[in-house]
Formats: C-alpha cells, sequence, structure tokens
C-alpha cells in the first residue's frame, strides 16, 4: 500500500475502503480478530510475540495513529478515512494494535501545544509503542475540583523541583513517562497558577504504589514526588497556563472514545454476547429479555451517534464541551452492562472463587464491584453534567 495511494484516494471513500479491506486480509492475522488485551507498549513490559508483529506492521503503515501527520509517525488520514479504517477493522472483529494515553490523550495535546522539539522527541516513539504514559492529574485533595492540586514545582536552574502526591494514577508502575499538573504559582488565584510538565518516571524521585480495590488488583496507583526532576524544555505550553491545556487534554480523553469506538457499516451489533446468557442459566426471564433488548438499544443508539458525530466533523476540528455528552452516556452504558451481565448469571454471577465458578462468572463479579467507580473516574458524572448545562446547553449557573 504506497503512500501515494491513501493520498490519492483521500475523496473516494469506496476506493479507499476497498484498498483498507484488502489490507487487512493480507496483514491482519486470525489470532488478532476477536476478544483480547490489547497492548500498551512502554520499555518495561514491551509486546512480544504475535502482538509485535502486529503492532510493528500497522505502526509501519501508520495505523497506530491513523490520523496524525506522516512525519509524527502517523497515516495523515482524513477523518472520513479513518472512520472507514476503524469500521473495517471492526467488520473482522480485529483488535487495535496500540492502546493507552500516549496514542489518546498526551499525543494529541502535543500535537496542538507542544513544541517542535517535544513533537519530534516523544510522538514517534509513542506511534511506534516504545513508551507508555501515565496521567497525572488527581490528588488526594484534589478530584472533582482538580484546581484545588498542591504538587509544587519550583524552578532551579534549566529545570523544575517536583514535590507533592498524585492519587489515582492509572497504570503508573508500568509506565515510563508521566504528564503531570504541577501548581508553579501558589501565590496566584488557583486556575491561574497551574502548568502541565512531562515527567520522567525512571529516576529516584519517584515512587509508585500500587492501590488495592476490593475487586482485587486494580490499575491505579499513588505516585510519590521527592525532589524529582523535570527539565524546563519538558514544560507544555506557557508557564502557569497549564489549566487551559490541562482541560483540553480532557476533552481529548471524551473525544478519543467517540471515534475509537465507531461502529461497523454492515452491522451495528452490541459488543457483549447477552443472547446466550438468556438460556445459559435456564428458561429466559421475560422481564430479563426486555432489559437485554432494550440496553442493546441504547448501544445502538449511541454507536450511532457518535458515527454521526465524527461523520459531520471536519479534519481540523479540535474537541469540544460536546464531548461531556459521550462521557457521561459511556458510563452510564457500561455500568448497565455490568449490572445486566450480572443479572443474567443470577446466583453465579456472585462468584468470588473456587471450583463452583467458571473463569468468566469470577470476571463478571469483580467487573461488578469495579464498576461503580466509572461513575467518578474521568470526571464525576456530576461534573460532566454541569459542563453539558454551563457550556452545551448555555444554563445559568
Amino acid at each position: 500500500m504506497p503512500d501515494i495511494e491513501l493520498e490519492a484516494l483521500r475523496n473516494h471513500p469506496d476506493q479507499f475502503r476497498t484498498v483498507i479491506r484488502d489490507w487487512l486480509s493480507e496483514y491482519c492475522p486470525q489470532w488478532a480478530r476477536g476478544a483480547g488485551p490489547v497492548e500498551a507498549g512502554g520499555k518495561k513490559h514491551p509486546p512480544e510475540g504475535d502482538a509485535r508483529l502486529w503492532l510493528d506492521v500497522c505502526a509501519e503503515r501508520g495505523f497506530t495513529v491513523p490520523m496524525w501527520p506522516k512525519e509524527y509517525g502517523g497515516a495523515g488520514l482524513s477523518t472520513i478515512q479513518y472512520q472507514i479504517l476503524l469500521e473495517e477493522m471492526r467488520h473482522i472483529s480485529a483488535r487495535s494494535p496500540l492502546a493507552g494515553m500516549g496514542i489518546g490523550l498526551i499525543g494529541p495535546t502535543l500535537l496542538e501545544f507542544g513544541t517542535d522539539e517535544q513533537k519530534r522527541r516523544h510522538l514517534p516513539a509513542i506511534a511506534r509503542g516504545e513508551v507508555r504514559w501515565c496521567q497525572g492529574y488527581s490528588e488526594p485533595n484534589a478530584g472533582s475540583d482538580l484546581a484545588g492540586l498542591q504538587t509544587r514545582a519550583i524552578p532551579d536552574g534549566d529545570r523544575y523541583i517536583i514535590n507533592g502526591q498524585k492519587i489515582w494514577t492509572s497504570g503508573a508502575n508500568h509506565s515510563d513517562w508521566m504528564f503531570c499538573l504541577v501548581r508553579t504559582d501558589p501565590e496566584a488565584p488557583k486556575h491561574e497558577g497551574i502548568s502541565l510538565l512531562l515527567l520522567d518516571m525512571d529516576q529516584p524521585g519517584v515512587e509508585t504504589r500500587p492501590i488495592r480495590l476490593i475487586s482485587g488488583d486494580s490499575p491505579f496507583c499513588e505516585t510519590f514526588f521527592i525532589d524529582a526532576v523535570a527539565l524546563k524544555s519538558d514544560l507544555v505550553g506557557d508557564l502557569n497556563r497549564g489549566w487551559g491545556i490541562g482541560k483540553r487534554l480532557l476533552q481529548h480523553e471524551r473525544s478519543g472514545m467517540t471515534i475509537l469506538m465507531g461502529g461497523s457499516v454492515t452491522a451495528i451489533t452490541p459488543q457483549h454476547p447477552y443472547h446466550p446468557l438468556l438460556t445459559r442459566y435456564g428458561t429466559p426471564d421475560p422481564a430479563l429479555v426486555d432489559q437485554v433488548i432494550r440496553h442493546e438499544m441504547h448501544e445502538r443508539a449511541f454507536r450511532l451517534t457518535q458515527r454521526r458525530t465524527v461523520a459531520e466533523s471536519d479534519d481540523s476540528a479540535t474537541p469540544g464541551p460536546q464531548t461531556s455528552i459521550f462521557e457521561l452516556c459511556q458510563a452510564e452504558l457500561e455500568k448497565e452492562t455490568s449490572n445486566l451481565k450480572a443479572l443474567l448469571r443470577g446466583t453465579q454471577g456472585l462468584g468470588w472463587e473456587g471450583d463452583g465458578f467458571s473463569h468468566d462468572e469470577v470476571a463478571s463479579a469483580r467487573d461488578w464491584l469495579s464498576i461503580k467507580r466509572r461513575s467518578i473516574a474521568r470526571g464525576s458524572n456530576e461534573i460532566q453534567m454541569n459542563i453539558i448545562a454551563k457550556r452545551v446547553l448555555g444554563l445559568p449557573d
């Protein structure tokens, strides 16, 4: 698939779809088709074996970050081309070759706000899955009120000295770098004295401690900084102007779901096989059948709305407050999905361990316990509703 093909087919979506379908047929291995883990990359736990091969072939084509410029490891696809690629991947149940905060959060933010040197240094490595990133936002006393954060960064020559603590840092113990909101002017109003720094996690001043949840092990960590160091060249945007950049990054997080979860052209099918569960544990309960049908309708309506949003956007569009609508709906759908799977399993959906429960029954119970956090993670549902009310609907305070 020479570069000239994709560029020449920018205004020919049907031909582009054929090219993508042929490429996937040739290069997407059977083991990568169907449910399974998606690689996060990084130096500490690099992909191996077949996962490495699938990641490498996609990275070579620019398909790990399809809409990024080619100079930074992307394919330079338009919004419509990207949607077609995702539709064709979903059609054969192809797994994404790479996931994580590098491609979904800090990468798009650096494209918008980063210096040329920051882009050259970090973006190609992200696109190749060589570096894994984590997010340093929440603190023990600064969650929904994130602007109350107290982690300090004090200038010292050509660097900053960082002291403080972050919490709920997903994957911090496996990450190579962190994008971190810090307070650089304690005298300024709380929204105006914050900066966004890029921080190397592999240094003596950084310590991570995994957090164990009621559901068992989790990806969350506490992260402590004791005289940690970040170079001044690792400041993203202007000093003390990180709050606006940090908010934009969260919009990328929410809009990333809007694009990455687009549905298939041939069939908008639900992601979870509910119907086998209806008969697996006995005669189907009509009330549960009704819940399954309603839930599938919710899922399909949500994904169709996502597709419409992508189709209506242009290639230069930046995320806006409307992304909170998708974040709120996605959180509610995920909770609804977990509750429904537990209900369909009956008492077998309460399994914790032991021979009386299958692996998927135990996993379902742990997921049901874990999913309760979903209405808080990435900004609580109440915060999302406030954003929608004020910035989308224009309602008064």
